[in-house]
C-alpha cells in the first residue's frame, strides 16, 4: 500500500457529483472570467470568516502584492517576514520595491517570534519600517496579540500570510481576521484548494476592499478608465464555482485533519526521538501539515527510509529565506537566524488529509518507530 502526502483524488471521489455538477453550470453559463460565481464565492467567504470584504484574486502570491500595493509600501520601505515560509511571502516584498527584513521563529510553532521582531525594529533596518507580515505556518496562526501590540506602537501595517490557514483560529478570531488584511491562498494543495491557481484578501476596511479590487483589474474603474497601473489577477468562474462546493466540507474536513493529528500524536507519543507539533493555547490548529521534528542526521535518511515503504513525506522548507542566494545582496549569514536554520535541517512533514484512515496512520508510525529504533 502506498500512502501519498496528500490525496485530492480520493478528495474528489467524496464530492465528485458536487463538483461535476457545478463545473457544468459554469461552462453552460458562459461566463468564465469574475460574474456571478465569483461574487457568490467571495460572499460566502466573507460571512465565513465574518469580514466586510473577501476579494477573490488569481493566487495567493497576488493576495500579497496586492495587500502592500493598496497599502502603499514600496522603495525605500522595509517589511518584517518571516525567513521559514514560502518563497511568495519575500518575493511580494521586493516586488513592490520594498526591502524584506527577515525574522527568526518560535522553534515550538514555527512562526514569527515576536521578541525577535522587537530586535529588528531596534537595530539598523534597509529603509523606513512599514509592515510586518506573520505568516501562519502548517495551519496554526501566529501570536497575533504580541504581533499586533509591536506593529501599533511602530505604526506597522499588518498583513496576514493566512495561505495555510483558512480555518483556523487564534483565541477565537478567525485567520486573517486580525490584520489589515488577510491572505488565502487555494492551490490545489491546501486545505480548501481549487483545481488550478486562485487566491483572495479578506478586510473589514472599506477603502482598503476598493483599492484591491481596482489594482487586480489593471486599476481601471470604470473598465477602460485607469486611475493606477495595476494587475491582471482575477479568480476565475470555474475556480470559484469549484471552490465554493469545498468551501461547504471545509469545517469538516479539518475536524477530520485534527483528529488524524490527535492519532498520530497518539501514536508517536512513544517514540524516541520524535516531536509532534505544538499547539500554543488559545489556537486552533487546521493542520494543513502535520510536521514532525527529528534530528538533522536523520530526518533525510528517515524520509528515504518512509519513501522505501511507499509512505510520501515532505520538507517545508529546506533552507530559510535569508540564506536564499537571490537574498545575498542583504547581508545574511549562516548562524544568523539559528531557530530557522535548525528547523530546515529537522522538519518533516507526514501524509495527511481528511480521507486517511486509522490503518495507514498505523502504517507510518510504525515505518518511524522501526527507523527510529534501528
Amino acid at each position: 500500500m502506498s500512502i501519498p502526502q496528500l490525496d485530492l483524488q480520493a478528495q474528489y471521489r467524496a464530492i465528485k457529483s458536487e463538483l461535476d455538477e457545478a463545473v457544468s453550470r459554469v461552462l453552460a453559463s458562459g461566463h468564465f472570467i469574475m460574474g456571478p460565481e465569483v461574487q457568490a464565492f467571495e460572499q460566502e467567504v466573507a460571512q465565513h470568516c465574518a469580514v466586510k470584504h473577501a476579494i477573490g484574486v488569481a493566487s495567493g502570491t497576488d493576495a500579497l502584492l496586492l495587500s502592500l500595493r493598496a497599502l502603499g509600501v514600496g522603495p525605500g520601505d522595509a517589511v518584517l517576514i518571516p525567513s521559514f515560509t514560502f518563497f511568495a511571502t519575500a518575493g511580494t516584498v521586493c516586488n513592490v520595491g520594498a526591502t524584506p527584513v527577515f525574522v527568526d521563529i518560535d522553534p515550538a510553532t514555527y512562526n514569527m517570534d515576536p521578541a525577535d521582531v522587537k530586535k529588528r525594529l531596534n537595530g539598523k533596518l534597509p529603509g523606513q519600517p512599514r509592515a510586518i507580515i506573520p505568516v501562519h505556518l502548517y495551519g496554526q496562526m501566529a501570536e497575533m496579540e504580541a504581533l499586533q501590540r509591536i506593529a501599533q506602537k511602530h505604526g506597522l501595517f499588518v498583513i496576514e500570510d493566512a495561505a495555510q490557514a483558512i480555518g483556523a483560529t487564534y483565541k477565537g478570531k478567525q485567520a486573517g481576521t486580525l490584520g489589515h488584511t488577510g491572505c488565502f491562498s487555494f492551490f490545489p494543495s491546501k486545505n480548501l484548494g481549487a483545481c488550478g491557481d486562485g487566491g483572495m484578501v479578506i478586510t473589514s476596511d472599506d477603502a482598503l476592499a476598493e483599492k484591491i479590487r481596482i489594482l487586480r483589474v489593471h486599476g481601471s474603474k470604470p473598465k477602460y478608465y485607469h486611475t493606477v497601473v495595476g494587475y491582471n489577477s482575477r479568480l476565475d468562474a470555474l475556480q470559484a464555482a469549484i471552490l465554493r462546493v469545498k468551501l461547504k466540507h471545509l469545517n469538516a474536513w479539518s475536524k477530520a485533519r485534527q483528529e488524524k493529528a490527535d492519532r498520530y500524536n497518539a501514536l508517536l507519543k512513544g517514540v524516541s526521538g520524535v516531536q509532534t507539533p505544538c499547539v500554543t493555547q488559545g489556537n486552533s490548529h487546521i493542520y494543513h501539515q502535520y510536521t514532525i521534528r527529528v534530528g538533522a542526521e536523520k530526518r533525510d535518511a528517515l524520509a528515504a527510509h518512509l519513501k522505501e515503504g511507499g509512505i510520501d513525506t515532505a520538507v517545508y522548507y529546506p533552507l530559510g529565506l535569508h540564506l536564499q542566494e537571490c537574498f545575498q545582496n542583504l547581508g545574511y549569514g549562516k548562524g544568523d537566524l539559528p531557530h530557522t536554520e535548525a528547523a530546515s535541517e529537522d522538519v518533516l512533514s507526514l501524509p495527511i488529509y481528511p480521507e486517511l484512515d486509522e490503518q495507514q496512520i498505523k502504517m507510518v508510525v510504525a515505518s518511524i518507530a522501526e527507523f527510529m529504533t534501528s
